[in-house]
């Protein structure tokens, strides 16, 4: 590779295991970028909570900071509210995210709705992470503690990505346990490096 900035986004459906991937990837000593952190920052403005009331209505806790249950059954149960919360977050993260990969080297970023919301032209590689539906249900309702009902409605306010066609990418595809998951991946790296 002889460009001096590389940009390769880690994507793939709510509980894929991409957070995992990104992991594995930063512990290599790459410089790795999280949408959701950045998200998670936005979150600290009071400006921004302000928008997210007067657009979802009283989506705060009584401390004033974001009811996160709160607003996710309002937005997974609606795809317009979706699609106006995403409106208001995305461009948001994705300056910042561009921001921090500025300058020489190879900066992977994790971005979830990376198909959803058209950011593919933004990086110049792209790995995607698989996972059978089953797995990623499971993943989701031990990570955040809801029914797999609830689960289920978040995989599905997403893209198929059964259905994707991924030639042009990196796929990793998350179905042997997490030693598996990181020999994938650092076999990946090494094939990205050549």
């Amino acid at each position: 590779m002889t460009q001096s900035n590389i940009k390769i986004a880690i994507t793939g459906g709510i509980g894929s295991g991409k957070s995992t991937v990104a992991e594995i990837i930063a512990n290599q000593g790459f410089t790795v970028i999280s949408c959701d952190e950045i998200y998670n920052n936005l979150l600290q403005s009071k400006d921004f909570l302000n928008r997210l009331y007067e657009e979802f209505g009283n989506v705060l806790a009584d401390d004033g900071n974001l009811d996160k249950k709160k607003l996710s059954e309002i937005v997974f149960s609606d795809k317009e509210k979706l699609k106006r919360l995403n409106e208001l977050t995305h461009p948001a993260i994705m300056n910042e995210a561009i921001k921090r990969m500025s300058g020489k080297g190879i900066f992977f970023c994790e971005v979830p709705l990376l198909f959803e919301c058209g950011y593919e032209k933004l990086f110049d590689k792209i790995i995607v992470v698989l996972r059978d539906a089953s797995e990623r249900v499971s993943a989701i309702v031990n990570r955040d503690k809801i029914e797999e009902k609830e689960a289920y409605s978040r995989i599905n306010s997403q893209i198929n990505y059964e259905k994707l066609q991924f030639e042009k990418y990196y796929v990793i595809h998350n179905n042997c346990g997490l030693i598996g998951l990181k020999e994938k991946t650092i076999k990946l790296l090494n094939d990205i490096r050549v």
